[in-house]
Order: C-alpha cells, then structure tokens, then sequence
C-alpha cells in the first residue's frame, strides 16, 4: 500500500515540479515566480489571462470580489453600491491613523487620478476605513481632503466593515504597539479597480506606479 502512496505521490510532484520550472526560466521582467506558475497553470487549462503588467493582478475566472455594501460616506450620507455605478471607483482599505502606508498608497490613487485627464471624471476614488471606531464622517472629511478633492471615504460599523472587507477578502487586525497606549491596524494594502457593479476588475499591488495605474484604468475605460 505504502508503494502505491509513493509512486502516486511521485507522479504528482514530478508534472509541478517540470510546471514550476517552466514558470521559473519563462517568467517576464519583474514578474514574480508565484504569478509566472499561475499564468502557465492557466495556459495549460486553457484560461490563460492577459499579459501581465507590472503591478497589475487580473482577477483569474471564477473569481469574484466585491458587491453590494450599505456606509456612511465623509458627509454624512447612507449610501450603497448604486452610488458608485455610473462609472469606475478606485477602493483602498486604509485608516486615517496610518502611519506611512495608507498616505503612501492614497498618494498614488491620487497621481494616477491627476493622470487621467478628463477621463478621471469617469472614476471615483475611494478609501474605506477598517478603524470605524476612530475614523467618524468628521474625521474621514478632514483627511480625505488632504489627498485629493474626488476622493470618498466611507465608514460605518464593525459588522458593515467586515463585510464588505470579507467581500474583498481584505486581512486586517488591530495592534498593540509595546511602545504605544494606542494602537494601530496591520491590513493588506492593495488597490481595487472596480466596475459599475462595484466589482473588482484589476488589482494593483502595493508600490505600484501612477503612470502603470493611470495606463491600466485607461485601458478598462476604453473596453466600457
């Protein structure tokens, strides 16, 4: 029997090791290994997906993230994903507290947005809060306009949060600096391209430059 579990074990790791391999020496400039192994995957099941670019994720089949939510946006208001389907949004999951990542990424959303030109008009950049405790309409309005004059934030309350981040299988989770009687949030820190249904289309990785984001949404605005 143990015979058997080996040589099925070893017909299996021999085909991912050969796949892994390919992926390794066909990866493009920059592309990391882990997506090079996906990108052949799907070639070999015939889902192969578009060239990647730097910094851009295109969501495989089969894959959904994002849909319908109920916040309260930086004004004051009650609003759903209905809000937001005239057009394109830019959604990051941040806090106004954050120390260095959150501004850094905002930062960007704003420069791709400035890029853009006239076609900014079709897109809405959004921030949504995983600190509903701390970051109230009022703060939100404060710290969004330091960013730039389309940005949106959106908060609501612990449960409202979660839902929406499980939707966008966003991580976050509150810490306890030693050093600190406050604490912090430790979250994923990707931007969301999503459409009119409020679903994702693209994801941008962290770092990732305004010029590649402004040429990725530009080319989404193209195919409507």
């Amino acid at each position: 029997m143990m015979r058997i579990i080996r040589i099925a074990a070893f017909a299996l790791m021999v085909p991912l090791a050969v796949l892994w391999a390919v992926a390794w020496f066909g990866r493009q400039p920059g592309e990391p290994a882990l997506d090079a192994l996906m990108r052949h995957a799907a070639t070999l099941t015939g889902n192969a997906p578009a060239p990647p670019s730097a910094g851009v994720l295109t969501l495989p089949d089969g894959v959904s993230l994002g849909g319908p939510f109920r916040l309260t946006d930086h004004t004051g208001r009650v609003v759903t994903e209905a809000d937001f389907s005239r057009g394109f949004s830019l959604v990051y999951f941040g806090f106004t507290y954050c120390p260095d990542v959150c501004p850094t990424e905002l930062g960007t959303m704003a420069a791709a947005m400035d890029l853009l030109g006239e076609a900014a008009r079709r897109v809405t950049p959004i921030l949504v809060t995983i600190d509903p405790e701390r970051d109230t309409p009022a703060q939100l309005a404060d710290y969004v306009s330091r960013f730039h004059p389309a940005l949106v934030g959106l908060t609501g309350s612990e449960a409202e949060i979660a839902e929406i981040a499980r939707r966008f299988r966003v991580f976050y989770a509150r810490v306890h600096p030693p050093d600190s009687t406050d604490y912090l949030m430790d979250h994923s820190s990707f931007i969301y391209l999503v459409g009119p249904d409020f679903r994702a289309r693209a994801i941008f990785r962290p770092n990732t430059d305004p010029e590649v984001m402004a040429a990725a949404i530009r080319a989404r605005l193209d195919r409507g």
